[in-house]
């Protein structure tokens, strides 16, 4: 028997990918950049098994069907073809999140099950060679291998799609990020299909693409510059931008709710009043705050007029990945 177990974090997309330009390998239209939390995350563990006949998933200690296992599957799939593995696995998983916040990502569950993946097969993969493996099984989960700021670059084949870490020289630690959570309920529209929707149809999609180039030069200047205010601009103009390309789409959709819409009001109203923070949102309502730790507390004052604390999370930067012994102490 084989085994590891590996930890990872969630990363909130600073500039967004949108969009895949090959579904198979996971290849993303345009480059990415994002911060890694240290609020939600996720520890994995893996066992290739002689005595398995399938694979087996557990999530937070309850085994899964095979709709919810067919993900894992296929990473482990990928796994044993390329690395000439013929064991079946047990794979447990389990989520470290608020409880109802609709926030368990893919993005720490698949860098998770490569990392326990990779130690448990001996495979000595480099930091790229992991981001690597881990974007063929959810293509965030790849920037989730890196701590702090990373930058998936988009690549044009399975070797050369991959993140890299940014060097933030520390300004990472200064910043904080607030999730407002206005609704934990299941998405009508996945990432997925909006994702495909959007590239297939939307009129809108042409202009999204031509400006990331501009907005990825701008956050990485700010981030060198640790200029707060051209971070936080560049972040919610990237975002909306985003959510307009579902528009345009055929037909059109929205992430957005009511509350959302409240939610950034909200933000736009305390920083005429002089609290600098910015918005940003995922394939989903929840809205995401960027602010500086200093004027965190100030934010969840302002915010808890009109949202009960279960609704306010606050996260700072994260670490990269880590690799665990089975008992849960940490390995590398």
């Amino acid at each position: 028997m084989y085994t590891g177990k590996a930890r990872a974090y969630t990363n909130i997309a600073l500039i967004k990918y949108w969009g895949k330009k090959d579904e198979q390998l996971i290849l993303p239209m345009n480059n990415s950049l994002s911060l890694t939390l240290d609020a939600f995350y996720t520890e994995t563990s893996v066992a290739f098994n002689e005595n398995l006949t399938e694979d087996q998933f557990f999530l937070d200690g309850m085994i899964q069907e095979s709709k919810q296992t067919k993900k894992v599957t296929a990473f482990l799939d990928l796994i044993r073809q390329t690395y000439q593995v013929e064991l079946f696995a047990k794979v447990d998983s389990q989520n470290f999140v608020p409880t109802a916040a609709g926030l368990a990502s893919s993005a720490s569950g698949l860098a998770a099950l490569a990392g326990a993946c990779a130690q448990a097969l001996n495979l000595n993969l480099t930091d790229t060679d992991l981001s690597r493996l881990a974007r063929r099984g959810s293509g965030s989960a790849c920037r989730s291998i890196f701590g702090g700021f990373s930058e998936w670059q988009k690549g044009s084949s399975d070797q050369t799609s991959f993140a890299r870490s940014i060097d933030a020289n520390g300004w990472e630690d200064e910043l904080a990020m607030l999730f407002v959570l206005v609704d934990d309920g299941v998405k009508d529209i996945s990432s997925r299909d909006g994702m495909r929707r959007t590239v297939e149809t939307s009129s809108f999609y042409s202009g999204w693409l031509d400006s990331i180039d501009a907005d990825l030069r701008t956050a990485k200047q700010a981030i060198a510059e640790k200029d707060f205010i051209k971070l936080g601009e560049v972040t919610e103009a990237n975002g909306l931008r985003m959510h307009g390309t579902t528009l345009g789409a055929v037909p059109p959709f929205t992430y957005w709710s009511p509350e959302s819409l409240k939610v950034m009001q909200l933000v736009r109203d305390i920083r005429k009043n002089g609290l600098p923070c910015y918005f940003t949102m995922d394939a989903g309502p929840n809205v995401k705050i960027l602010v500086e730790k200093k004027h965190l507390t100030a934010l969840k004052h302002f915010l808890a007029e009109y949202f009960s604390s279960e609704q306010l999370i606050s996260a700072y930067a994260g670490p990269g990945i880590t690799l665990l012994s089975m008992e849960g102490s940490e390995n590398s």
